[in-house]
Protein backbone atom coordinates (compact mmCIF):
# COMPACT_ATOMS: atom_id res chain seq x y z
CA UNK A 1 0.00 0.00 0.00
CA UNK A 2 1.34 3.63 -0.60
CA UNK A 3 0.66 5.61 2.45
CA UNK A 4 2.82 7.76 4.23
CA UNK A 5 3.60 6.85 7.97
CA UNK A 6 2.36 10.36 9.78
CA UNK A 7 -1.15 11.91 7.94
CA UNK A 8 -3.18 14.91 9.03
CA UNK A 9 -6.06 13.40 10.86
CA UNK A 10 -9.24 12.08 8.67
CA UNK A 11 -7.07 10.90 5.84
CA UNK A 12 -6.71 7.31 5.16
CA UNK A 13 -6.82 6.53 1.29
CA UNK A 14 -3.76 4.92 -0.60
CA UNK A 15 -2.22 7.63 -2.52
CA UNK A 16 -1.99 7.40 -6.60
CA UNK A 17 0.98 6.64 -8.48
CA UNK A 18 1.49 8.99 -11.01
CA UNK A 19 4.49 9.50 -13.82
CA UNK A 20 5.82 13.68 -13.40
CA UNK A 21 5.16 13.69 -17.14
CA UNK A 22 1.62 13.76 -16.13
CA UNK A 23 1.88 16.15 -13.81
CA UNK A 24 4.03 18.73 -14.99
CA UNK A 25 4.35 20.56 -18.46
CA UNK A 26 7.68 21.89 -19.82
CA UNK A 27 7.01 25.48 -20.74
CA UNK A 28 9.50 25.77 -23.18
CA UNK A 29 8.63 29.68 -24.46
CA UNK A 30 11.53 31.69 -24.89
CA UNK A 31 11.23 35.95 -25.65
CA UNK A 32 13.32 39.26 -25.10
CA UNK A 33 13.11 40.51 -21.25
CA UNK A 34 10.85 43.36 -20.50
CA UNK A 35 9.18 45.40 -17.45
CA UNK A 36 6.33 42.09 -17.39
CA UNK A 37 9.10 39.55 -17.78
CA UNK A 38 12.25 40.60 -16.14
CA UNK A 39 15.34 38.95 -16.24
CA UNK A 40 16.13 36.85 -13.31
CA UNK A 41 18.82 34.22 -11.32
CA UNK A 42 18.07 30.57 -10.29
CA UNK A 43 20.70 29.69 -6.86
CA UNK A 44 20.25 26.35 -5.12
CA UNK A 45 19.85 28.99 -1.79
CA UNK A 46 17.17 31.17 -3.36
CA UNK A 47 15.33 29.63 -5.79
CA UNK A 48 14.18 32.43 -8.68
CA UNK A 49 15.23 35.18 -7.30
CA UNK A 50 16.01 38.91 -8.67
CA UNK A 51 18.98 39.69 -10.24
CA UNK A 52 21.37 42.31 -8.06
CA UNK A 53 21.63 45.99 -8.56
CA UNK A 54 25.12 45.12 -9.71
CA UNK A 55 24.18 42.89 -12.54
CA UNK A 56 21.65 45.28 -13.64
CA UNK A 57 24.36 48.22 -13.55
CA UNK A 58 26.21 46.12 -15.84
CA UNK A 59 23.67 45.67 -18.16
CA UNK A 60 23.38 49.42 -18.39
CA UNK A 61 27.40 49.91 -19.26
CA UNK A 62 26.95 47.01 -21.44
CA UNK A 63 24.06 48.40 -23.53
CA UNK A 64 20.44 47.20 -24.38
CA UNK A 65 20.13 43.34 -24.09
CA UNK A 66 16.54 43.51 -24.77
CA UNK A 67 16.84 41.75 -28.49
CA UNK A 68 18.61 38.72 -26.80
CA UNK A 69 16.17 35.41 -26.42
CA UNK A 70 15.64 34.33 -22.49
CA UNK A 71 13.14 31.32 -21.35
CA UNK A 72 10.23 32.01 -20.05
CA UNK A 73 9.14 31.24 -16.03
CA UNK A 74 6.00 31.71 -14.07
CA UNK A 75 4.56 31.78 -11.01
CA UNK A 76 4.02 28.06 -9.70
CA UNK A 77 6.51 27.21 -11.96
CA UNK A 78 8.62 24.00 -11.12
CA UNK A 79 12.13 24.99 -12.06
CA UNK A 80 15.67 22.92 -12.15
CA UNK A 81 19.02 23.06 -13.70
CA UNK A 82 19.71 19.70 -15.13
CA UNK A 83 23.42 19.75 -14.86
CA UNK A 84 23.25 20.89 -10.84
CA UNK A 85 20.76 18.91 -9.52
CA UNK A 86 23.07 17.03 -7.63
CA UNK A 87 22.93 20.17 -5.28
CA UNK A 88 19.51 20.46 -5.04
CA UNK A 89 19.02 23.25 -7.79
CA UNK A 90 14.90 22.86 -7.80
CA UNK A 91 12.54 25.00 -6.36
CA UNK A 92 8.93 26.27 -7.14
CA UNK A 93 8.77 30.01 -9.02
CA UNK A 94 7.68 31.98 -6.08
CA UNK A 95 8.53 34.94 -7.65
CA UNK A 96 6.33 35.21 -10.89
CA UNK A 97 6.56 35.82 -14.26
CA UNK A 98 10.44 35.96 -15.26
CA UNK A 99 12.69 34.96 -17.62
CA UNK A 100 16.15 33.53 -17.57
CA UNK A 101 18.74 31.41 -18.98
CA UNK A 102 18.17 29.32 -21.17
CA UNK A 103 20.04 26.63 -19.54
CA UNK A 104 16.86 25.95 -16.90
CA UNK A 105 14.16 23.51 -17.15
CA UNK A 106 10.59 25.18 -16.07
CA UNK A 107 7.52 23.07 -15.84
CA UNK A 108 4.29 24.42 -15.84
CA UNK A 109 1.75 22.32 -13.35
CA UNK A 110 -1.66 20.63 -13.87
CA UNK A 111 -3.17 22.24 -10.94
CA UNK A 112 -5.88 20.82 -11.28
CA UNK A 113 -4.07 17.33 -10.48
CA UNK A 114 -1.72 18.44 -8.38
CA UNK A 115 -1.15 21.96 -6.09
CA UNK A 116 1.89 23.83 -6.58
CA UNK A 117 2.92 23.85 -3.31
CA UNK A 118 2.75 19.69 -3.05
CA UNK A 119 4.62 18.72 -6.19
CA UNK A 120 7.44 21.41 -4.85
CA UNK A 121 7.95 19.13 -1.69
CA UNK A 122 7.86 15.73 -3.84
CA UNK A 123 10.52 16.80 -6.17
CA UNK A 124 12.73 18.91 -3.44
CA UNK A 125 12.79 15.42 -1.36
CA UNK A 126 16.47 13.82 -0.59
CA UNK A 127 15.41 10.58 -1.96
CA UNK A 128 13.65 12.03 -5.13
CA UNK A 129 16.66 13.95 -6.25
CA UNK A 130 19.29 10.63 -5.46
CA UNK A 131 16.66 8.51 -8.11
CA UNK A 132 17.07 11.36 -10.65
CA UNK A 133 20.61 11.39 -10.52
CA UNK A 134 20.94 8.00 -11.36
CA UNK A 135 19.70 8.91 -14.53
CA UNK A 136 22.62 11.54 -15.36
CA UNK A 137 24.48 11.44 -18.36
CA UNK A 138 27.81 13.28 -19.48
CA UNK A 139 31.32 12.85 -20.79
CA UNK A 140 34.44 14.30 -18.84
CA UNK A 141 34.21 17.29 -21.67
CA UNK A 142 30.07 17.46 -21.10
CA UNK A 143 28.90 18.37 -17.77
CA UNK A 144 26.58 15.15 -16.04
CA UNK A 145 22.71 16.32 -16.42
CA UNK A 146 19.90 14.85 -16.05
CA UNK A 147 17.66 15.34 -19.23
CA UNK A 148 14.19 16.47 -19.17
CA UNK A 149 12.87 12.89 -20.58
CA UNK A 150 14.12 11.34 -18.08
CA UNK A 151 13.28 13.52 -15.21
CA UNK A 152 9.63 13.67 -16.14
CA UNK A 153 9.33 9.53 -16.59
CA UNK A 154 9.89 9.57 -12.90
CA UNK A 155 7.37 7.52 -10.43
CA UNK A 156 5.64 10.08 -7.62
CA UNK A 157 2.70 8.93 -5.34
CA UNK A 158 0.13 11.69 -4.46
CA UNK A 159 -2.67 11.89 -2.35
CA UNK A 160 -6.11 13.41 -3.43
CA UNK A 161 -6.22 17.17 -3.43
CA UNK A 162 -7.40 18.12 0.25
CA UNK A 163 -4.91 16.67 1.44
CA UNK A 164 -2.02 17.69 -0.91
CA UNK A 165 -3.41 21.20 0.24
CA UNK A 166 -3.14 20.59 4.11
CA UNK A 167 0.72 18.93 3.17
CA UNK A 168 1.81 21.92 1.33
CA UNK A 169 0.44 24.30 3.86
CA UNK A 170 1.94 22.49 6.65
CA UNK A 171 5.38 22.85 4.62
CA UNK A 172 4.85 26.40 3.48
CA UNK A 173 4.18 27.13 7.37
CA UNK A 174 7.30 25.91 8.39
CA UNK A 175 9.41 27.98 5.50
CA UNK A 176 7.76 30.78 6.69
CA UNK A 177 9.01 30.69 10.28
CA UNK A 178 12.67 29.24 8.63
CA UNK A 179 12.88 32.28 6.49
CA UNK A 180 11.67 34.33 9.56
CA UNK A 181 14.18 33.32 12.05
CA UNK A 182 17.04 33.21 9.48
CA UNK A 183 16.57 36.99 8.22
CA UNK A 184 16.34 37.50 12.14
CA UNK A 185 19.52 36.22 12.89
CA UNK A 186 21.03 38.30 9.61
CA UNK A 187 19.96 41.32 10.85
CA UNK A 188 21.05 41.15 14.16
CA UNK A 189 24.46 40.23 13.05
CA UNK A 190 24.37 42.68 10.90
CA UNK A 191 23.76 45.65 13.62
CA UNK A 192 26.15 44.00 15.62
CA UNK A 193 28.86 44.31 13.12
CA UNK A 194 27.47 47.87 12.53
CA UNK A 195 27.46 48.81 16.02
CA UNK A 196 31.11 47.04 16.71
CA UNK A 197 32.17 49.88 14.04
CA UNK A 198 30.68 52.50 15.90
CA UNK A 199 31.11 51.60 19.65
CA UNK A 200 34.93 51.08 19.55
CA UNK A 201 37.16 54.27 18.03
CA UNK A 202 38.36 53.91 14.52
CA UNK A 203 41.28 55.27 12.44
CA UNK A 204 43.39 56.66 15.85
CA UNK A 205 40.23 58.17 17.29
CA UNK A 206 40.21 58.78 21.01
CA UNK A 207 36.50 58.25 21.40
CA UNK A 208 34.08 55.70 19.34
CA UNK A 209 30.91 57.39 17.61
CA UNK A 210 28.41 55.69 19.70
CA UNK A 211 28.62 55.95 23.25
CA UNK A 212 26.60 54.90 26.11
CA UNK A 213 25.07 57.84 28.20
CA UNK A 214 27.30 59.42 31.20
CA UNK A 215 30.96 58.19 29.80
CA UNK A 216 32.80 60.99 27.80
CA UNK A 217 36.68 60.49 28.73
CA UNK A 218 38.88 59.86 26.29
CA UNK A 219 39.73 55.41 26.09
CA UNK A 220 43.58 54.91 26.44
CA UNK A 221 45.74 52.97 24.47
CA UNK A 222 47.28 50.50 26.28
CA UNK A 223 50.13 47.39 25.68
CA UNK A 224 48.43 44.11 26.46
CA UNK A 225 51.92 42.71 27.53
CA UNK A 226 51.77 45.64 30.63
CA UNK A 227 47.73 44.23 31.92
CA UNK A 228 47.59 41.03 31.08
CA UNK A 229 49.62 37.55 31.19
CA UNK A 230 50.42 35.11 28.67
CA UNK A 231 50.58 31.29 28.39
CA UNK A 232 49.64 28.55 25.94
CA UNK A 233 47.23 25.10 26.26
CA UNK A 234 48.30 21.98 26.56
CA UNK A 235 48.13 19.60 23.02
CA UNK A 236 45.28 17.52 22.33
CA UNK A 237 43.94 16.81 19.18
CA UNK A 238 40.62 15.56 17.34
CA UNK A 239 41.42 11.93 17.83
CA UNK A 240 41.42 12.36 21.41
CA UNK A 241 37.89 13.72 21.40
CA UNK A 242 35.39 10.80 23.29
CA UNK A 243 31.78 11.44 24.16
CA UNK A 244 31.93 11.99 27.66
CA UNK A 245 34.48 12.98 29.96
CA UNK A 246 36.57 16.34 30.98
CA UNK A 247 35.61 19.18 28.93
CA UNK A 248 38.06 20.54 26.32
CA UNK A 249 38.56 23.76 23.80
CA UNK A 250 40.05 22.61 20.91
CA UNK A 251 41.58 26.13 18.77
CA UNK A 252 39.63 24.91 15.23
CA UNK A 253 35.68 25.26 17.45
CA UNK A 254 37.39 29.34 17.72
CA UNK A 255 36.00 29.53 14.08
CA UNK A 256 33.22 27.16 13.83
CA UNK A 257 31.16 26.83 17.00
CA UNK A 258 31.84 29.71 19.71
CA UNK A 259 31.07 33.55 19.75
CA UNK A 260 32.48 35.61 22.36
CA UNK A 261 32.14 34.25 25.33
CA UNK A 262 32.19 30.33 25.79
CA UNK A 263 29.69 29.66 28.49
CA UNK A 264 29.24 25.85 27.18
CA UNK A 265 31.65 23.28 26.07
CA UNK A 266 30.25 20.23 24.14
CA UNK A 267 33.75 18.26 23.10
CA UNK A 268 35.58 16.33 25.91
CA UNK A 269 38.88 14.10 26.30
CA UNK A 270 39.87 11.68 28.90
CA UNK A 271 42.40 14.23 30.84
CA UNK A 272 45.66 13.42 30.88
CA UNK A 273 49.08 14.59 33.19
CA UNK A 274 50.07 18.28 32.68
CA UNK A 275 46.83 19.74 31.00
CA UNK A 276 46.29 22.78 31.27
CA UNK A 277 42.91 24.35 33.20
CA UNK A 278 40.71 27.50 32.62
CA UNK A 279 40.23 29.37 35.87
CA UNK A 280 37.71 31.63 34.20
CA UNK A 281 37.92 34.89 32.59
CA UNK A 282 41.06 33.61 30.16
CA UNK A 283 41.21 34.94 26.40
CA UNK A 284 42.05 32.57 23.91
CA UNK A 285 43.30 33.42 20.84
CA UNK A 286 44.25 30.62 18.42
CA UNK A 287 47.72 30.08 17.34
CA UNK A 288 47.45 28.50 13.93
CA UNK A 289 44.98 28.91 11.10
CA UNK A 290 44.21 29.10 7.48
CA UNK A 291 44.10 33.11 6.67
CA UNK A 292 45.58 35.91 8.96
CA UNK A 293 41.89 37.25 8.98
CA UNK A 294 40.67 34.29 10.79
CA UNK A 295 43.44 33.95 13.06
CA UNK A 296 42.91 37.44 14.25
CA UNK A 297 40.07 36.60 16.69
CA UNK A 298 39.38 35.76 20.58
CA UNK A 299 36.82 34.11 22.51
CA UNK A 300 36.70 34.15 27.00
CA UNK A 301 36.72 30.88 28.53
CA UNK A 302 33.69 31.77 31.11
CA UNK A 303 34.14 28.64 33.33
CA UNK A 304 36.85 26.99 35.44
CA UNK A 305 37.87 23.69 35.06
CA UNK A 306 37.94 23.44 31.21
CA UNK A 307 40.78 22.12 29.10
CA UNK A 308 42.37 24.39 27.04
CA UNK A 309 44.05 22.30 23.77
CA UNK A 310 46.96 22.77 22.15
CA UNK A 311 47.82 25.14 19.58
CA UNK A 312 46.06 28.10 21.66
CA UNK A 313 47.56 31.46 23.19
CA UNK A 314 46.00 31.78 26.60
CA UNK A 315 45.71 35.72 27.88
CA UNK A 316 44.83 36.40 31.22
CA UNK A 317 43.94 39.99 31.52
CA UNK A 318 44.51 42.13 35.11
CA UNK A 319 41.58 42.48 37.78
CA UNK A 320 40.76 45.95 36.00
CA UNK A 321 40.03 44.66 32.21
CA UNK A 322 37.00 42.94 31.12
CA UNK A 323 38.26 39.78 29.44
CA UNK A 324 35.08 39.45 27.42
CA UNK A 325 35.91 43.36 25.97
CA UNK A 326 39.35 42.17 25.38
CA UNK A 327 38.05 39.17 23.64
CA UNK A 328 35.64 41.71 21.42
CA UNK A 329 38.49 44.05 21.02
CA UNK A 330 41.26 41.66 19.66
CA UNK A 331 38.36 39.87 17.34
CA UNK A 332 37.32 43.21 15.33
CA UNK A 333 38.51 46.53 14.30
CA UNK A 334 41.91 48.21 13.99
CA UNK A 335 42.91 45.79 16.75
CA UNK A 336 41.80 42.87 14.57
CA UNK A 337 43.35 44.21 11.68
CA UNK A 338 46.76 45.05 13.31
CA UNK A 339 47.04 41.93 14.90
CA UNK A 340 46.21 39.68 11.50
CA UNK A 341 49.68 42.16 10.30
CA UNK A 342 51.81 39.83 12.68
CA UNK A 343 50.51 36.36 11.70
CA UNK A 344 53.45 34.27 9.36
CA UNK A 345 53.25 31.73 7.57
CA UNK A 346 51.82 30.82 3.84
CA UNK A 347 49.89 27.69 3.64
CA UNK A 348 49.59 27.72 7.50
CA UNK A 349 49.44 30.56 9.26
CA UNK A 350 50.52 31.22 13.01
CA UNK A 351 50.06 33.70 15.56
CA UNK A 352 52.66 33.46 18.93
CA UNK A 353 52.15 35.09 22.55
CA UNK A 354 55.15 37.73 21.57
CA UNK A 355 53.02 38.82 18.72
CA UNK A 356 49.73 39.41 20.76
CA UNK A 357 52.18 41.13 23.33
CA UNK A 358 53.13 43.80 21.43
CA UNK A 359 49.65 44.70 20.20
CA UNK A 360 48.17 47.99 21.71
CA UNK A 361 44.17 48.40 22.29
CA UNK A 362 42.05 50.92 23.08
CA UNK A 363 40.64 50.68 26.46
CA UNK A 364 38.05 52.73 28.17
CA UNK A 365 37.05 52.93 32.24
CA UNK A 366 36.48 49.32 33.18
CA UNK A 367 32.30 50.42 33.89
CA UNK A 368 32.27 51.56 30.55
CA UNK A 369 33.37 47.83 29.42
CA UNK A 370 31.29 46.14 31.45
CA UNK A 371 28.02 48.02 29.61
CA UNK A 372 30.02 47.33 26.14
CA UNK A 373 30.53 43.73 27.21
CA UNK A 374 26.31 43.46 28.22
CA UNK A 375 25.41 45.23 24.87
CA UNK A 376 26.99 42.51 22.73
CA UNK A 377 26.39 39.62 25.32
CA UNK A 378 22.80 40.28 24.22
CA UNK A 379 22.83 40.51 20.91
CA UNK A 380 25.29 37.20 20.63
CA UNK A 381 22.35 35.57 23.03
CA UNK A 382 19.71 36.99 20.49
CA UNK A 383 22.04 35.64 17.80
CA UNK A 384 22.43 31.87 19.16
CA UNK A 385 18.43 31.92 19.92
CA UNK A 386 17.05 32.27 16.13
CA UNK A 387 20.19 29.81 15.17
CA UNK A 388 18.85 27.40 17.35
CA UNK A 389 14.98 27.84 16.51
CA UNK A 390 16.38 28.07 12.98
CA UNK A 391 18.22 23.82 13.69
CA UNK A 392 15.29 22.85 15.54
CA UNK A 393 12.76 24.10 12.50
CA UNK A 394 15.31 22.29 9.76
CA UNK A 395 15.33 19.64 11.85
CA UNK A 396 11.42 19.14 12.09
CA UNK A 397 10.98 19.92 8.29
CA UNK A 398 13.86 16.69 7.32
CA UNK A 399 12.05 14.25 9.94
CA UNK A 400 8.45 15.51 8.31
CA UNK A 401 9.17 15.66 4.93
CA UNK A 402 10.47 11.39 5.33
CA UNK A 403 7.27 10.56 7.32
CA UNK A 404 4.83 13.10 5.16
CA UNK A 405 5.26 11.34 1.66
CA UNK A 406 5.66 7.83 -0.18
Amino acid sequence: MAKPIIRFKGYQDDWEQRKLSELLVERNVQHSQSEEFPLVSFTVENGVTPKTERYEREQLVRGDKSAKKYKETRLDDIVYNPANLKFGAISRNKLGNAVFSPIYVTFEVKKDLVKPSFIEMVVTRKNFIQKALQYQQGTVYERMAVNTEDFTNLDVYIPNGFEQEKIGNYFENLDNLITLHQRKCDETKKLKKYMLQKMFPQNGEKVPEIRFSGFTDDWEQRKLEDIAEFSKGSGYSKGDLIESGTPIILYGRLYTKYETSISEVDTYVEAKDGSVYSKGGEVIVPASGETAEDIARAATVDKSGVILGGDLNVVSPNEDINSAFLAISISHGNSQRELAKKAQGKSVVHIHNEEIKNLVVPFPANAEQNKIVEYFSNLDHLITLHQRELENLQNIKKFMLGKMFV
